[in-house]
């Protein structure tokens, strides 16, 4: 039997045709695979961060606490150090976190419609009186808040739903707990 070589048809020269199809084998320079490798995590990490954003936002407070509710107003106050004490006497302080993070952009347009910049400022005045036993204590993370909010007697802090846990006590805010419809810290 002999073979017979002849020109491609018209159907076998469409590019269609995965046997027609070059075969692409050649690998990445390590420096570009590298590059792309870092563009793909951080988009991965920029999209986290968007999610972090649309997080419910508890009121936690000092398992000694006995207040367990708490309105939208009262909250802006407390928020704003214009409430000093608690009923029970004790100093009230709010443990939150950096007000310029991602974290906070929900609770500055919803408690304190200021920019992170006026809170720093409303910080440091809320403190200026208060240097034994502070007004507003800022931390780097949620477990920093949480921890801090446990072992600080009168303390209360606005952490992210997720980061709670059996230290501290949930607040209602407009007889609401997180997560229940109307709740007024959803994150958006």
């Amino acid at each position: 039997m002999a073979l017979e070589v002849h020109d491609l048809s018209a159907v076998e020269q469409d590019a269609e045709f995965d046997e027609n199809q070059p075969e692409i084998t050649a690998e990445l320079p390590l420096e570009t695979a590298l590059v792309l490798r870092r563009a793909l995590i951080t988009a991965v990490l920029l999209a986290g961060t968007q999610l972090v954003l649309a997080k419910d936002v508890a009121l936690i407070t000092n398992k000694g606490s006995a207040v367990a509710a708490m309105t939208m107003p009262d909250l802006v106050k407390l928020c704003k150090a214009q409430v000093g004490h608690w009923p029970d006497g004790k100093s009230v302080t709010l443990v939150m976190r950096d007000p310029a993070s991602p974290e906070m952009k929900m609770v500055l347009e919803k408690i304190y419609s200021m920019t992170p910049q006026a809170l720093n400022e409303l910080i440091v005045t809320a403190n200026h009186a208060r240097a034994g036993h502070p007004a507003i204590i800022v931390v780097g993370s949620d477990d920093d808040l949480v921890h801090k909010v446990a072992s600080t007697p009168g303390a209360v802090g606005l952490v992210d739903v997720y980061a709670i846990n059996s230290s501290v006590d949930v607040m209602k805010v407009g007889g609401k707990l997180p997560f229940e419809p109307g709740y007024p810290l959803h994150g958006n």
